[in-house]
């Protein structure tokens, strides 16, 4: 009959058949039975633990709910009747855990990956707000350090006034441009006693005497 069985796991198979031209019935008989590592001595619909039908539209069926480390004998006839020897096939299902420790494995995996991301993620982006403050920290003292140089060596102010005055007993000229008379002081002066003030003053002119005498 060239039944195939494919994709067996430790619960499932894939079960195909060709097409059957001359089946009057409106499905197929799928039978199935656990055999235990021993071929049935008979092929009975009786003898089979489970049965199933299919429209004649479809050809194949997953066969679900088995066993692992079991042989199966599978039969697929066109109507409800005893099946033949051509008519049934044998096949082994797998270990369970074959299939259920490889997808644990991916899923622990993925989980550990996903952990790592999200771990790797955050401390990226402490070190960037780190990086961040110590650079702005940077530019704050930078900008103080410049403030307070541009303070110690500004231009210092004039002594005795205003900038551009002209100090008192300094030659110069005023904002016409008259030139000021420099005044001088003498460092001793007349300031001997009042009797000798007489010393300090010239004698006048005597003319006046003089025509007197005549």
């Amino acid at each position: 009959m060239g039944i195939t069985i494919q994709n067996v796991t430790g619960s499932t198979a894939l079960v195909i058949w060709p097409q059957m031209a001359g089946c009057a019935d409106s499905f197929y008989s799928v039978m199935y039975h656990a055999s235990w590592n021993s071929v049935l001595s008979s092929y009975s619909r009786q003898s089979f633990q489970k049965e199933e039908r299919v429209p004649t539209s479809r050809s194949w069926l997953l066969v679900e709910n088995l066993a692992p480390l079991t042989t199966y004998v599978l039969c697929v006839t066109c109507q409800s009747a005893n099946p033949s020897r051509e008519q049934c096939r044998t096949f082994h299902t797998l270990r369970q855990d074959a299939a259920g420790t490889g997808g644990a494995r991916k899923e622990l995996a993925l989980g550990i990956w996903l952990a790592s991301s999200a771990l790797l993620l955050v401390i990226a982006a402490v070190l960037l707000y780190g990086c961040l403050l110590a650079l702005c920290r940077r530019r704050r003292e930078r900008r103080a350090a410049e403030q307070r140089g541009a303070r110690t060596w500004g231009p210092a102010p004039h002594e005795g006034g205003a900038p551009g005055a002209p100090r008192p007993g300094a030659g110069g000229s005023d904002a016409s441009g008259i030139p000021l008379a420099t005044i001088i002081e003498s460092p001793r002066g007349c300031q001997e006693p009042v009797a000798r003030n007489a010393e300090c003053q010239e004698p006048g002119p005597t003319t006046g005497q003089s025509s007197a005498m005549d």
